[in-house]
This record gives structure tokens, sequence and C-alpha cells, in this order.
């Protein structure tokens, strides 16, 4: 459970939401676990199955707070809110921004630079943490990335910045396979390959990428943005195009590192994974699982968020994400304050 900027993030197993007259009450296990005036709130994000009163659902819907329900795997289900809530202006205002973003790419930038930076710091570190293992151009390739960060914002047009995130992923993808310290016969990274992944450390990355896309789609419509129109990524039926953009500065940090723990903790091995005729690599049934489980207990943890400045459990980084985007759509803050690892 969490309170950020004035949304409550419930994620208590088996928690019941009641109102208590002008109190939202969360319960388990018939105990009052917390309480908070209703004033104090603008969104309830509601992780599991058990619910919430009819009662506490009308108090919300009159003050125009919306309630989302996730899975507690963080899959989207469905939000209940009231007239007037204001989430039409603020999509129409992202269709508007999308619209722009091909003459005058604002929120690209703020992505595409993140991403960067973000990708950076994973090299950064890799080479800070196991500096007589790690060598060869990593420093050109740090030094390229820091450069291409500051020259997105130069750039006049969305297809310019398409082209520096381009070159830049290339470039770090390059390098990855260094920080590859352990079992360096059985995984390696000789650039990304998907749709199918055609190593081990691809398919991992591919898996993690997934899960993450679908946290993002899912903070997306807690906050009432549409996850289909996105300012970086082309429109295509089906595809989840803003989820897929707040992914992009979140994937280094959240998905890389993890994927290359993993690997040189040992965590997993070469018969982990299933190799078909075609060359496509995936993870085993069970292996899948218990990476699964690893990924659920890694968003437990707590990081400092950069722009808040407040602790808050990594799971809950996408949700913050929309919500800052959601803020800047609005005109709430001057600019979109995009993840960067520190």
């Amino acid at each position: 459970m969490r309170r950020l900027l004035n949304t409550l993030y419930v994620t208590i197993p088996n928690a019941y939401l009641m109102r208590e007259g002008e109190n939202v009450l969360i319960k388990a296990d018939d105990e009052t676990v917390f309480r908070v005036p209703v004033h104090n709130l603008e969104g309830i994000v509601y992780f599991g199955y058990p619910g919430a009163s009819p009662s506490l659902l009308g108090l919300c819907c009159e003050r125009g707070i919306s309630v989302t329900f996730l899975t507690e795997h963080g899959k989207f289900l469905a939000r209940v809110e009231g007239p007037q809530s204001g989430n039409v202006l603020l999509r129409r205002r992202q269709y508007r921004l999308a619209d722009e973003e091909k003459e005058k790419p604002i929120m690209a930038q703020y992505i595409v630079s993140a991403k960067i930076l973000n990708c950076r710091a994973v090299l950064q570190r890799g080479r800070r943490d196991h500096p007589n293992r790690i060598g060869g151009n990593i420093e050109r390739t740090i030094a390229l990335m820091g450069n291409a960060a500051k020259k997105v914002f130069d750039v006049k047009n969305l297809e310019a910045v398409r082209g520096i995130e381009g070159d830049a992923a290339q470039s770090y993808f390059s390098e990855l396979d260094q920080l590859i310290l352990d079992q360096k016969d059985d995984f390696f990274m000789h650039g990304r390959s998907r749709r199918p992944p055609r190593d081990r450390l691809n398919a991992l990355l591919s898996m993690f990428y997934t899960l993450l896309v679908h946290e993002c789609r899912a903070a997306l419509e807690s906050v009432g943005l549409d996850p289909a129109v996105g300012f970086l990524h082309r429109d295509r039926p089906g595809r989840p195009s803003l989820a897929l953009d707040l992914m992009e500065e979140l994937r280094p940090y959240v998905a890389d590192r993890m994927a290359l723990s993993l690997i040189n903790r040992k965590q997993l091995n070469k018969n982990d994974f299933t190799v078909l005729e075609n060359g496509a690599v995936y993870l085993n049934a069970d292996s899948r699982k218990d990476v699964l489980t690893i990924w659920q207990k890694r968003k437990r943890e707590e990081i400092i968020h950069p722009y808040l400045e407040e602790k808050i459990p990594l799971g809950l980084l996408p949700y913050v994400q929309a919500l800052l985007l959601a803020r800047f759509l609005r005109g709430d803050i001057d600019g979109y304050p995009a993840f960067i690892w520190r």
C-alpha cells in the first residue's frame, strides 16, 4: 500500500476497500489497516481481487475520484469513475500533442534522452564495478551516448529523433556482451534479436520487455490516458504505442539490469532455455515461473524516485511516470520528468 501524489496504491493481499463516513478504509483479515480522508485523494489504484464496497465506489464517483482495479500482477481490469472526470480533455490533449510531435517532437525528445542516459548508466555501472574485466571500446560508447542524449534536443523532427535513438540502441547492445561476466559460452549478445529471440539473453530480455509493457499499459489506463496513441512509436492497429514509449525510459534500469544479474549470479543456466529447430530460444515453463517469482520480488524493492525524491516500490515506477505524464499533459507541471537513473 502506497500513497503517492494524492493517489492511493493498494497492494496488500486480501485487502477490501470500504467507506466510513468521509473516509476510505482498507481492511485485511477483518482488521482496519489504513484510513484516509476522501478529500485527500484524487485516485485509488487497487492491485488484487477482493474488491470495494458499492458505498465507497459511490462516494468516489461523487467526489471525482477514479478507482482503478488491476490484477496482482498489474494487468488492467477496470476503472470506476463518475461524470465529468476530465479524462476526455486529457485524452484530447494527448491526441493533439501526438499529432504535433511530427513537427515538434517534445515528448519524443524527453523519452529518447532518458532512455539513452539510462542505457549509458547500465554501461557505466558495469565498467565501475568490474574495471578489470570490462574494457575495449566501452568508454568511447559511454561518451558517444552522453553526446547523443544531448543531441536529441537539437533536432527538429521526429524522424531525426528516431534516428538518434536507433544509433544509440545499436551502440548500447554492441557493448552489452561485455557485461556478461559468467557463463560466457552459453549467454552472449551479438545484437538485439526478437520475434523470435535467437539467443538466451535476447529471450530473457524479450520476456522482461513483455512484462514491462503490460505494466506500462495498465499504468496509463489507470490515469486515463490512451495507451494506443504514442509520441515516439508509430500508430498501428493493436499496438500500445504510448505504453511502448513509456517502457523505453524504464527498460534499461528495470529489465536489462535484472537480466544481466540473473546470468552473472548464475540464477539461470543454459538448461533453463529451449532452442527450437528454427533457432528460436525460449525459457522453459518451469524456469519461466521461477523468473516471474523473482520479477515480483524485485518489484517490491524500494528506490528513491529522482523527481519525487521519496521512496517508492520499484513496481510502482510505471504508475508514477504515467501520473507525471498525465500531469504534464494537463499543464500542472512545465515539462515531463522522464525517469533517469542516478
